[in-house]
């Protein structure tokens, strides 16, 4: 993505971040009885709005936090798009409900457009990452999860009650059957042609 300026609603992002509870009041006040109404005219209930809300919050957060994300449009159309989508694909996979199709002028901006296709991808790649990592064995998801929550490999190790040296080559070999099994995934195959 081309180095674009942040938008002023970037203050949501970074609100959603750094857990500010204003600004995270301030999304559920402004932009999710959008969501909820157009989830509402579309066969959903109030719960499943609320669900499509909380995931979206939460994989925006997730991309902010791992890939620094800039947004470069409007939050409202960022948002909306983004839980449209998910209601959309929601109702795919259920299949057993009509959808009601609205064009609610949705922009065409291409950055808008560009923006959410990046989120999808990030929480499409997230998705892969935890199927595959819940196919792993018990010991190497103990020792994964340690590692992500602990800050050294000697925390792990004396948590583990195991040895400094085997919990860091148990890592390597987790992580490189981790990386195998996700490669030869057939989501991975076709994320990497998007």
């Amino acid at each position: 993505m081309v180095e674009k300026n942040a938008h002023q609603d970037q203050l949501y992002i970074d609100g959603l971040l750094n857990n500010n509870t204003k600004i995270i009041h301030a999304i559920y006040k402004k932009f999710a009885p959008k969501v909820t109404h157009y989830i509402k005219m579309n066969n959903g209930s109030e719960d499943e709005a609320q669900d499509v809300i909380q995931e979206v919050l939460i994989t925006i957060y997730n991309q902010a936090k791992q890939n620094n994300l800039k947004i470069t449009c409007p939050f409202d159309a960022y948002f909306f798009l983004l839980c449209k989508r998910k209601w959309l694909n929601e109702l795919k996979k259920s299949s057993n409900k009509e959808v009601t199709l609205q064009d609610d002028n949705v922009s065409k901006d291409e950055s808008l457009q560009e923006m959410l296709f990046e989120t999808e991808l990030f929480n499409e790649k997230q998705a892969l990452f935890e199927k595959m990592f819940l196919q792993l064995g018990e010991k190497c998801k103990e020792l994964l999860k340690l590692s992500f929550i602990l800050k050294t490999m000697e925390e792990v190790a004396t948590t583990l009650n195991v040895s400094y040296a085997y919990a860091r080559k148990k890592k390597s070999l987790c992580t490189g059957k981790l990386t195998e099994m996700i490669r030869e995934s057939i989501e991975y195959k076709s994320l990497t042609k998007q």
